[in-house]
C-alpha cells in the first residue's frame, strides 16, 4: 500500500468515526454511505485527482445527500481549500504529474494558436478569407483539446482512432463540399460542425467510454464548468485589449492590427485548451460556482419565458421565423436546456422534490410551449414557401428539442408526485445526448448536398 492509500484509509476512518459518533445513524447505514463514498473516489482518482483530493471532493459532494457529511465537509473546509488550492504538502510523483499535465497543456494550448495563424502563410487571413474560418474553426480550435483530453486520459488506439477519425470526417465534408461562401449550406455547417465536434471531445473526455451514462453526466458537468472558465478568460482578455488599445494609444501607435489579428483570435484559441485544463486542475473549486449560477438564473429564464408568452398572448402576435430569429429563439431554447442539464447534474438523486423542482417544472413547460410556438411558424413558412436549408434545420432542431423537453417536463411532473426517481430523468438526458451529436451529424454531413449546396 502506497503512502496516499495509507492516507485515504486513514481519512476514510476519520469520516466513518465522526459518523457513528451520531447515534441518529447506525452501523449499517454508515456502511452503505462508506460504499458510495469509495465508489466516488474511485471516479475522481480515476480522472487523474489524487487520492486525498479526491476524498475531500467525494464527501463534499456527499453533503448534498446528507446533514452528517455536510457537517463533516463543512468542519475541514480549511483542510479542502490548503490541499486543493494551497496544496502545500503534495508529494514529489503528484507534483511530476501536475508539471508534466501543466507542459502537454501549454503544448496543446500553442497547437491550438498554430492552428489558427499557420492558414495565413498559405494567404488565409482573417480579413482575406472568412469563408475559410467558417467552415474550418470548429476544427481548429478543438482538436488541440481533443489531443489533450486524449493525453489526460490515456486513451487505447481503438478510441483515439475514432475521435481522429471524426474529426476528420467533419474536415473533408465541409472542406470537399462546393458551398459558396454566401450559401445557406455553410452558414449551417459552420454552426453545427463545433456542436458535433464539441460532443466528439465528449468522447476523448470520457476515456473513450462515451456508453456510460456517468460519464456523459461528467461531461455536462465539466461543459457547464468549461464554459464559465471560458467566459472569465473571456472577461481578463476583454480589460487587457482595452489596456493595450489606451496604453500604445498613448505613445502614438496603433495596435488595432496587432489585437484583431494576433490577441483575439490567438488569445481566443489558447483559451478553449488552458479553460479545461482549470476545470481538471481545480474541479472542487469552481463546481461550486455553476450550481450557484443555475440556482440564480432558473427562475430569471422562467420568468422572462412566462413573460414572453403572456406578451404572444396579449398581442397576438406571432414569432417571426427569420433566420436570426430562428437562431435566437434556439439560442434561448439550447440555453434553458443547459440550465436544466446543469441543475440536474448538480442535484442530489435521493433528494426530496422542493421549491427547485417546481421552478425547473416551469421553466421547462414555457421553454416547451415556445418551442411549440416556433414549431407552428416554421411548419406554416415551409407550407408557404417549401423547405430550405435554414428552415429544415430549424424544423429538426426544434423537434429534437421538443422531445425532449415534453418527456422532461412528464419526468418531472411524476418526480413532483413523487412516482418516479429522479435518477429516471438524469438517465433520460444523459441518453439523449447521442441525438443532438446526431443531428448536429446530418446537418454538417446530409444537408449540403440534400440542398444542392445552396
Amino acid at each position: 500500500m502506497t503512502g496516499s492509500d495509507t492516507e485515504l484509509e486513514a481519512q476514510i476512518a476519520e469520516w466513518r468515526t465522526y459518523m457513528l459518533r451520531r447515534k441518529a445513524i447506525s452501523g449499517a447505514d454508515v456502511d452503505e454511505l462508506e460504499d458510495h463514498l469509495r465508489e466516488r473516489v474511485g471516479d475522481l482518482t480515476e480522472s487523474g485527482l489524487r487520492p486525498d483530493e479526491a476524498f475531500l471532493i467525494a464527501v463534499k459532494r456527499m453533503g448534498r445527500m446528507d446533514e452528517l457529511s455536510r457537517e463533516f465537509a463543512r468542519e475541514h473546509s480549511d483542510r479542502l481549500w490548503k490541499q486543493l488550492v494551497l496544496d502545500p504538502d503534495r508529494d514529489a510523483a503528484a507534483d511530476a504529474e501536475r508539471r508534466r499535465g501543466l507542459v502537454v497543456m501549454l503544448v496543446c494550448a500553442a497547437l491550438g494558436v498554430a492552428a489558427i495563424k499557420i492558414p495565413a502563410l498559405f494567404g488565409y487571413g482573417f480579413d482575406e478569407s472568412g469563408e475559410f474560418y467558417a467552415r474550418n474553426l470548429g476544427l481548429l480550435v478543438l482538436a488541440p483539446l481533443a489531443v489533450y483530453f486524449a493525453w489526460r486520459r490515456r486513451l487505447n488506439a481503438a478510441a483515439t482512432g475514432t475521435v481522429a477519425a471524426l474529426f476528420v470526417v467533419g474536415a473533408v465534408a465541409v472542406n470537399a463540399y462546393p458551398m459558396d461562401g454566401d450559401s445557406q449550406s455553410i452558414v449551417l455547417s459552420a454552426i453545427h460542425l463545433p456542436l458535433a465536434l464539441w460532443f466528439v471531445v465528449g468522447v476523448a473526455y470520457a476515456g473513450g467510454e462515451w456508453r456510460s451514462g456517468q460519464k456523459r453526466m461528467d461531461f455536462i458537468r465539466f461543459t457547464g464548468e468549461w464554459f464559465i472558465y471560458f467566459v472569465l478568460i473571456g472577461l481578463g482578455g476583454g480589460v487587457l485589449t482595452a489596456f493595450t488599445v489606451g496604453v500604445f494609444g498613448a505613445i502614438g501607435v496603433d495596435a488595432e492590427v496587432f489585437i484583431s489579428e494576433w490577441l483575439m483570435p490567438c488569445g481566443a484559441a489558447a483559451a478553449v485548451v488552458v479553460a479545461a485544463w482549470l476545470v481538471e486542475a481545480k474541479q472542487s473549486v469552481i463546481e461550486n460556482m455553476a450550481p450557484v449560477l443555475t440556482r440564480v438564473f432558473t427562475p430569471l429564464f422562467a420568468v422572462t419565458l412566462v413573460a414572453v408568452l403572456v406578451a404572444i398572448g396579449v398581442t397576438t402576435n406571432a414569432i417571426d421565423v427569420e433566420r436570426d430569429m430562428l437562431i435566437m429563439f434556439d439560442l434561448l431554447l439550447a440555453v434553458v436546456l443547459g440550465l436544466v442539464l446543469y441543475s440536474i447534474s448538480a442535484r442530489d438523486a435521493a433528494a426530496k422534490p422542493g421549491v427547485f423542482d417546481w421552478m425547473q417544472l416551469a421553466l421547462v413547460v414555457s421553454a416547451l410551449l415556445i418551442d411549440i410556438l416556433v414549431l407552428i411558424a416554421i411548419l406554416g413558412r415551409i407550407t408557404e414557401w417549401g423547405f430550405t436549408p435554414n428552415k429544415s434545420a430549424a424544423l429538426g432542431e426544434n423537434l429534437v428539442l421538443f422531445v425532449n423537453l415534453a418527456w422532461t417536463a412528464w419526468l418531472y411532473i411524476a418526480i413532483i408526485r413523487r412516482r418516479k426517481r429522479f435518477a429516471l430523468l438524469e438517465n433520460w438526458q444523459t441518453g439523449y445526448m447521442p441525438v443532438y451529436a446526431a443531428w448536429a451529424g446530418v446537418v454538417v454531413l446530409a444537408f449540403p448536398p440534400l440542398f444542392s449546396f445552396t
